[in-house]
């Protein structure tokens, strides 16, 4: 259950070119859609040597995540572009340095989705999104992903999976294509109506 005074969904990201950013943005703006808030937050990239080298808050963009700003979502949307595959570093980073929520239980029964952008149409969108699942499911968290009644899933020429929202930088010159635009603001909604679902239950359970 969120612990705030209003219960938002934590679209929590790391993003290079600004593809994953954008793809955020669209999130947002379906999980709104559902009448709940969102917060937008994303993880610094991780230095090369022990000392730090960024500044602790963004120049730009959206703020660094916090332990409570993960800690009391009522819902996840959780995006990375793909490296070799897998998740970027940066927030595989932040992932594991949560085991104290994870002994809390703290994201136990909560939704969670993924997303991803790639330069590639075959640069492993899908073994990065379930890559991205997994710490996820560690917690406890429920989750979700684009049904087929979407139907810009089954026609899209461009990003879009069953396993969550993913975008093709070189399938509409780095811009979101509609199919995509589409599928993420799906994909928002879907999470939104599942957080105050599933928030609601967790109120009323004694």
């Amino acid at each position: 259950m969120a612990q705030d005074a209003e219960a938002y969904v934590l679209i929590l990201y790391y993003s290079r070119s600004g593809a994953t950013a954008r793809m955020a943005a669209e999130l947002a703006r379906g999980v709104e859609t559902a009448g709940i808030a969102t917060r937008l937050r994303t993880v610094p990239s991780v230095s090369p040597d022990t000392e730090a080298s960024l500044p602790p808050v963004p120049v730009e963009g959206a703020p660094y995540c916090t332990s409570d700003d993960l800690r009391h979502c009522a819902g996840l949307l959780l995006g990375s572009p793909t490296r070799f595959g897998n998740m970027a570093s940066p927030l595989r980073y932040f992932l594991d340095q949560t085991s104290d929520i994870w002994l809390e239980g703290s994201l136990a029964g909560k939704p969670a989705a993924v997303f991803t952008a790639t330069g590639s149409l075959h640069g492993g969108q899908e073994s990065t999104l379930i890559s991205m699942m997994l710490p996820l499911l560690h917690h406890g968290m429920v989750i979700a992903g684009i049904p087929y009644s979407e139907p810009a899933l089954t026609h899209t020429k461009s990003g879009g999976t069953p396993y969550g929202a993913s975008h093709w930088s070189g399938g509409n010159d780095g811009e979101l294509s509609e199919d995509e635009v589409t599928l993420c603001r799906a994909l928002g909604k879907r999470i939104g109506k599942l957080a105050l679902a599933l928030d609601r239950n967790l109120e009323e359970t004694p």
